[in-house]
């Protein structure tokens, strides 16, 4: 087995890529620089052959000796020019083609290589062109005598190793610049793959498609909303238990939390308007606690943590504590009503003994018959029966107007319980040994409930922040933070399009009401013992 090939470093991938692209890039523009300089050539070639051709031409000894097909002036004549000019060959022909001169002189009296005809036929030829001496850069013009008759040809050639030594005599000043060039690319290249290679830690380029897929999978696999912001509040991130906790669309990303998210302690919270550790905060129904924690690049990490059932339990265990503590009471006063009772027939007082077990045992019920009465869904009657004993063990009137009225026909007992337990719950906190009151009423298939108390009220300046989550005037228990009871009524109510409003009541303190529309199946009939009071 041969040796397992090392995963290859994202700088040195990157170093060798951009090797590559660097050294292809300057041979293509080398290349691209010297094609043309190398036609340019070519050109002024050419362009130089036909002027000598053209001087040569001029001179009336060449056109005689054409005329007179006197081979040994034409040579001689034609061989002190090719030497002066450096030409690689002069030729004269005469109006045949017939070479009258040639640098072999083994040639002279042959026809040419290539085709005199344009010459003889007065036109002046430019052209690179392959014959018995080689490629050559060729001009060719007509021969004329005075009197402008044609007797032959001048051809001039000069040699494509003179063309190509100017051509590399110029490539290597343009080699140099490109080499230069090249050095350059190569060590920004490779301070660019130093750096790379401090920054991504000497990663293989395979471990980072495996973070990718574990980050992926972490993130969307945890049971904690996890959010992450840039410097300008952006979302970068939401895994799937965030987009459930926040109610975000799936296409979030790019958009901040306030073009998704309504005003309010949660975007605050989100947005770092408000700081602070497990702060609490409320979205629709949830109950969330939020840590935010600050990115190096200006932008921040949150994490949500769903509290709604555990605060569900927590206010299900003060209740039963509640309770538990009333029945406690409940017990101490019933032992005593007992030792009462044994001692009015210890003392032979019969009939007031009657009476008495008669007054005792008609209270509670009388309270649940006179809830019964005005509250017919079991629900919402059952809460309002245990909050009435409670408010009597914590010396607390509660009571339910005469003119209340519910019937059972109510679409979500749930949101009524939550909402009326938490507005009773503030009244008797507020009213400690005073009074509330609950108004039940309905308008078709609209709810109105009404919590007043006896307290001390709420300032006008205080009625919107009461509703703000983790805001309130009362001490924290150490088992729970406090400040959402009335957060979350609001956005119940908020939630089926009602009204919730906070004001002075008709026992001094202060008065909730709140207005729950479609919240009935049907608008029954009022009672025949309420009409009175209709």
């Amino acid at each position: 087995m041969g040796r397992p090939r090392r995963p290859r470093r994202v700088f040195a991938q990157l170093l060798l890529s951009q090797t590559v692209v660097t050294v292809a890039v300057t041979a293509v523009t080398a290349g691209l620089f010297l094609a043309p300089v190398s036609a340019e050539l070519d050109r002024d070639a050419m362009q130089r052959a036909l002027s000598i051709a053209q001087v040569t031409a001029t001179d009336p000894a060449v056109a005689r000796a054409a005329a007179d097909r006197d081979a040994a002036t034409a040579q001689d004549i034609a061989e002190r020019i090719r030497r002066a000019s450096h030409a690689e060959f002069v030729v004269v022909t005469d109006d045949r083609g017939i070479r009258l001169s040639h640098t072999d002189p083994t040639r002279i009296g042959l026809p040419v290589s290539t085709d005199p005809g344009p010459a003889l036929h007065g036109e002046s030829v430019t052209a690179i062109q392959d014959g018995t001496l080689g490629r050559t850069a060729r001009g060719k013009v007509p021969l004329r005598l005075a009197d402008g008759r044609i007797v032959g040809e001048v051809s001039v050639g000069l040699s494509d190793d003179s063309i190509r030594g100017r051509l590399v005599s110029m490539a290597g000043g343009i080699l140099l610049c490109a080499g230069a060039g090249l050095a350059v690319g190569l060590a920004a290249t490779l301070a660019l793959a130093h750096r790379l290679k401090r920054r991504t830690h000497n990663i293989a380029i395979a471990d980072i498609a495996a973070l990718l897929i574990e980050r992926e999978a972490m993130l969307h696999g945890i049971r904690e909303g996890m959010l992450a912001l840039d410097a300008a509040g952006r979302i970068r991130l939401a895994n799937d238990e965030a987009l459930r906790l926040l109610a975000l669309p799936e296409e979030c990303t790019g958009r901040t939390v306030d073009d998704l998210l309504p005003p309010g302690r949660l975007a605050d919270v989100l947005t770092g308007r408000v700081e602070g550790a497990d702060l609490p905060a409320v979205r629709d129904d949830r109950v969330l606690v939020v840590n935010r924690m600050a990115t190096a690049d200006g932008g921040a990490v949150t994490t949500l943590r769903d509290r709604t059932e555990l605060e569900s339990l927590v206010r299900e265990l003060d209740h039963t504590r509640g309770l538990t503590e009333a029945l406690r009471a409940q017990d101490h006063e019933h032992a005593n009503r007992m030792h009462t009772l044994l001692g009015l027939l210890e003392l032979g007082r019969h009939d007031q003994a009657a009476a008495f077990i008669s007054e005792q045992s008609g209270t509670q019920a009388a309270r649940a018959a006179r809830i019964g009465r005005h509250v017919q869904d079991p629900h919402a009657a059952a809460l309002l029966a245990g909050k009435a004993a409670v408010a009597e063990e914590r010396g607390i009137r509660l009571a339910v107007t005469p003119d209340s009225h519910l019937p059972d026909t109510l679409l979500d007992a749930r949101a009524l319980v939550t909402v009326l337990g938490n507005l009773v719950d503030n009244a008797m906190d507020a009213a400690p040994g005073g009074t509330v009151e609950v108004r039940l009423r309905t308008a078709g298939t609209t709810l109105l409930a009404e919590v007043a108390d006896s307290g001390p009220g709420i300032p006008p300046e205080l009625c919107e922040r009461v509703f703000e989550e983790g805001w309130t005037s009362k001490d924290a228990p150490a088992h729970r933070p406090r400040g959402l009871g009335l957060a979350l009524v609001r956005r119940l109510v908020e939630r089926t399009g009602g009204r919730l409003a906070v004001g002075t009541g008709p026992l001094g303190g202060a008065r909730f009401t709140v207005e729950l529309p479609e919240a009935l199946r049907t608008a029954g009939p009022l009672p025949e013992h309420l009409l009175e009071h209709a």
